[in-house]
């Protein structure tokens, strides 16, 4: 008699323990943002912050809510000054596929320039604030040179190499004319590129686009008079107009990718980058570089 008490006792509680831990993952699987219950459909919310330097992690929340059946329309909050040529490309890339299965509408915040524009052409519709950093459509190359330096200082490099190219951009002497002139056409190659995604992306002549992309930044006020963004308006304006795309009544829930669980010399890492992507943008005032080596300005 005395075991059966004790069987109940253990049974009991552990059956309370296993109800808890089957109830947290339903709930789990059901909640939206702020644990509201999403029963008649949301709207995703992506952000990409910062410099671009990697996408990875970006195109894995992309798909997450590609897939997702609650998500009915995404809005993606740009804050960012631009990055590498690569990543931007694969995260527009995944953009733009996502846009063929469902609406895709964007918030711009303070900065959205270059890379962080490229990211965002695919979309239905852009929203951006009167005077949010936009534009930079273009691409760059910067090399240094140590040559004078090194000259006063004594010290002489030798560099052996397998073909003529192999050491283009080396600061220890001058580049030639037929260096000059292949980096040239990288960087040729890869604007057209940048020019005929933002093209296709706003349903504009790539002769309209390249008047536009020199380079030069713009306020969101400009962009939209230039037709390079759609809408004024904030990220709650975003969200609604999400939603009435995706013909959700009311006030859209809003549901936000997983984030990958990061182990602690991530965490490191992580922190160090934005701590040297606010100390570059403070310094250079406005840092919207697509720079096709990866490093902003």
């Amino acid at each position: 008699m005395k075991n059966k008490w004790l069987w109940v006792w253990i049974a009991v509680p552990l059956c309370m323990i296993l109800l808890f831990v089957v109830s947290v993952y339903v709930a789990s699987m059901l909640l939206g943002e702020k644990g509201r219950f999403v029963t008649g459909g949301g709207v995703g919310l992506l952000e990409v912050r910062g410099p671009i330097l990697e996408s990875q992690e970006t195109i894995r929340q992309i798909r997450e809510l590609k897939d997702d059946t609650n998500v009915k329309a995404v809005v993606l909050r740009v804050e960012s000054p631009g990055g590498g040529v690569g990543p931007s490309q694969e995260i527009y890339e995944e953009i733009k596929k996502l846009a063929g299965q469902k609406k895709v509408v964007v918030s711009m915040g303070s900065v959205a320039a270059s890379g962080g524009y490229y990211i965002a052409a695919p979309a239905s519709v852009i929203y951006a604030n009167p005077g949010t950093i936009t534009g930079s459509i273009g691409v760059l190359m910067k090399f240094a040179t140590m040559e004078g330096l090194m000259g006063k200082i004594g010290v002489k490099a030798n560099t052996l190499k397998s073909g003529e190219f192999k050491d283009v951009g080396s600061p220890v002497r001058p580049m030639t004319d037929k260096e000059r002139a292949m980096l040239q056409g990288v960087i040729d190659s890869t604007y057209g590129q940048f020019v005929k995604a933002v093209a296709e992306g706003r349903k504009l002549p790539v002769d309209e686009v390249k008047t536009l992309a020199d380079g030069r930044i713009y306020t969101g006020e400009q962009a939209k008079v230039l037709k390079l963004v759609d809408k004024l308006g904030n990220l709650e304006d975003a969200v609604a107009e999400a939603g009435r795309l995706a013909g959700i009544k009311g006030e859209p829930q809003l549901i936000k990718p997983s984030k990958k669980k990061k182990l602690l010399l991530d965490m490191l890492v992580e922190e160090s980058a934005g701590r040297i992507g606010n100390l570059v943008t403070r310094e250079s005032s406005f840092s919207v570089n697509y720079e096709l080596d990866g490093f902003i300005k």
